[in-house]
């Protein structure tokens, strides 16, 4: 959705809120989690995104701030069973301090085609999600798709029920993965016709790729944990 006002003259605050915080390398340790979680926590972000296995570890830092968890469900590739995604989405919902739940598609099958299937895959999530009143972000990975797919995968996530279409992982490899540029950004802007809401990821690292987005009416950006203070403005060296 449009901004009432230019993202240049919000508040830290405001800012703050249009980040989902990232802290899903699978090497952190325990402490480093609960760490870059309070830091979220501290700058205010919407989500702190961790890994369900880590709910109960990090929920007692959130509880009680506007800060939610963000679990994340067969991150990062997509492709286990749907047994599995549904197992894995009411583990992750078990907790009260979840704020929405990010699933990445099956983009294998968005590759290959099976629109159908992956809207099946979205719709059983999304029904897990709906049942504890929490919204569904779904991972499309558009690094590894082309113009056509993208477009028709957004249709999917929206066939599927979910209610926010997001760009990629930040996990792709073997592929020119650009992230969420201006211009996927306008394309899944287009197909979702304001049905559903965008999260925008990968590759924002900039202030002004940031505040860009934000003008052009994105709901929501993962940032990546050094990143984050970067497009806050209040870190001018970039790490």
């Amino acid at each position: 959705m449009k901004p009432t006002k230019k993202a240049s003259e919000m508040s830290i605050q405001e800012l703050a809120r249009y980040i989902d915080y990232s802290v899903l390398k699978p090497q952190f340790s325990e402490k480093e989690i609960v760490e870059l979680c309070k830091k979220g926590v501290s700058l205010g972000v919407a989500q702190v995104c961790i890994s369900p296995a880590y709910m109960a570890l990090c929920e007692p830092y959130v509880k009680g701030t506007h800060t939610k968890l963000g679990p994340t469900c067969d991150f990062p590739f997509g492709n286990t069973s749907l047994e599995s995604k549904v197992a894995q989405a009411k583990w992750a919902l078990a907790y009260d301090t979840v704020g929405e739940l990010d699933m990445v598609a099956n983009f294998g099958l968005i590759r290959s085609g099976k629109y159908d299937e992956v809207a099946k895959e979205i719709h059983a999530v999304a029904d897990v999600c709906h049942e504890k009143g929490i919204e569904l972000k779904v991972i499309l990975e558009t690094g590894a798709l082309n113009e056509e797919q993208i477009r028709k995968g957004a249709r999917t996530v929206v066939a599927g029920g979910a209610d926010w279409v997001k760009t990629s992982t930040g996990f792709l490899t073997g592929f020119d993965d650009k992230g969420a540029t201006p211009e996927i950004i306008q394309i899944l802007m287009d197909e979702v016709g304001g049905q559903i809401k965008i999260k925008g990821s990968g590759h924002i690292r900039t202030r002004e790729h940031f505040l860009k987005l934000i003008d052009m009416g994105i709901d929501r950006m993962g940032v990546g944990y050094k990143s984050a203070p970067v497009v806050l403005g209040l870190d001018e060296e970039q790490a």
